[in-house]
């Protein structure tokens, strides 16, 4: 059985960066409050779903079952199960894509998918030394058994360990890895800072008319994104510090880069039949979606995967990269889109990496994250899927016709990339 999947509705609480406005707000706290806006709007208290996906990339021990704890946390019928997903800054696209096949074969006839991060609710942990000593403490029987551990204890067991965001493989942070890359494709600072700028004056003009009121809702007496900064321009941003390489060769700042963010988002997707049945209106089908990797530790640049994801998606879909009416392209850092967008550009790299005889050749910019990108609106990790999800679904909606595009990097030098289309 194969059956379309729509996207029916969305919702998300606004963007902030970490260690601002929501750095006394648990993980659990900011993906229940997008999951009960999302069941508010689309009047889905006390309904039983047939599933909902959510996820986080950074998270701790006590958020082991995250999306059934935060189901319980709603309105909705608690029957409705629930179950986590990472795939690193493409989990929310990635649980879209998995509600989306579970409607598509007829498992379900409507689910709910979405992603959170915080950076304010990191779990600090302890050495592995110090880890085995307690778990060996406590497995102790006897007081003299258990006094041996406690004197086997040294301070340096107690160093605290703090999440990262560097690479593992190659002790790099995501920031190196990108100046590595746009080096390599010549992407320079005044290109990338024009390009940090349209993000935030397309997410500005966005806000302006209007069309964040039904996807951006309040949360802690808050109704927009605090990342974004209308009063931005190429002098101010000209004047920002480098931040990852420190020589005359580093082009990647702040006002170029996405920050470290908090936030949630969520998408409900369901059947045509179950949509017209409850009365959601068909906002855009899921068409299709892909995922890549790249072996950045021999040197393919870490954030190139999508290049690969869009190229699967465009070949098995006999679509051409230019047959899109929007382009969503999560924006890392200004430099890692660009160097996306000159790759496509390029025969040299089409030939050898992407298996092609042709370049996928180039994109009118001026329909690229056309309501901002992730530098101008933020990037907590585990929601940018969902957040491009319900935008890119509001936008073919208003138009009535056409397709988009969406393409999201990630750590581990992974691609996702989805095909929306209007109904």
């Amino acid at each position: 059985m194969t059956r379309s999947a729509y996207i029916v509705g969305s919702a998300r609480i606004p963007f902030f960066k970490s260690m601002t406005k929501y750095h006394d707000a648990t993980l659990q706290e900011l993906m229940t409050a997008a999951l009960q806006i999302l069941v508010d709007k689309q009047n889905l208290a006390g309904r039983l779903l047939g599933d909902v996906a959510l996820g986080a990339v950074i998270t701790s021990s006590a958020n082991w079952n995250l999306a059934r704890e935060c189901v319980l946390g709603t309105s909705l019928d608690p029957r409705t199960p629930g179950y986590n997903v990472q795939r690193a800054c493409g989990t929310s696209l990635e649980t879209a894509n998995q509600i989306a096949l579970k409607i598509a074969s007829g498992q379900i006839e409507n689910g709910i998918a979405g992603g959170c991060d915080s950076n304010s609710d990191l779990p600090i942990l302890i050495s592995s030394s110090a880890s085995r000593k307690l778990l060996e403490l406590n497995n102790q029987k006897d007081f003299i058994s258990k006094l041996k551990v406690l004197g086997s204890l040294r301070p340096s067991d107690f160093k605290l360990v703090f999440p990262g965001v560097t690479e593992p493989r190659t002790q790099l942070s995501m920031g190196q890895h990108c100046e590595k890359m746009v080096q390599e494709w010549k992407i320079g600072r005044k290109e990338q800072d024009e390009f940090a700028l349209m993000s935030h004056q397309n997410g500005v003009k966005g806000y302006e008319e209007g069309f964040y009121e039904d996807l951006v809702f309040e949360f802690k007496g808050l109704k927009r994104d605090g990342i974004l900064r209308g009063d931005t321009s190429m002098e101010k941003l000209a004047k920002l510090k480098r931040e990852f390489e420190f020589s005359e060769k580093g082009t990647l700042t702040a006002g170029n880069s996405s920050p470290l963010t908090d936030g949630a988002a969520a998408v409900f997707l369901a059947s045509e039949d179950d949509a017209k049945k409850n009365g959601h209106p068909l906002l855009a089908r899921f068409v299709d979606a892909e995922a890549s990797g790249v072996d950045f530790v021999q040197g393919e640049g870490l954030l190139m995967a999508p290049t690969i994801a869009v190229s699967r998606l465009l070949q098995r879909n006999r679509l051409k990269l230019q047959d899109f009416d929007f382009y969503e392209i999560h924006e890392a850092f200004a430099g890692q889109v660009l160097c996306t967008l000159k790759a496509w550009e390029t025969p040299e790299y089409c030939k050898r990496v992407l298996n092609l005889d042709q370049p996928l050749g180039s994109i009118d910019r001026s329909k690229i994250n056309t309501r901002g990108g992730s530098v101008a609106l933020g990037h907590p990790f585990g929601a940018t899927g969902a957040r491009l999800v319900g935008a890119l679904a509001k936008m073919l909606y208003q138009k009535g016709s056409g397709r988009g595009l969406i393409s999201i990097c990630t750590g581990g030098g992974m691609g996702v990339a989805a095909i929306l289309e209007a109904v």
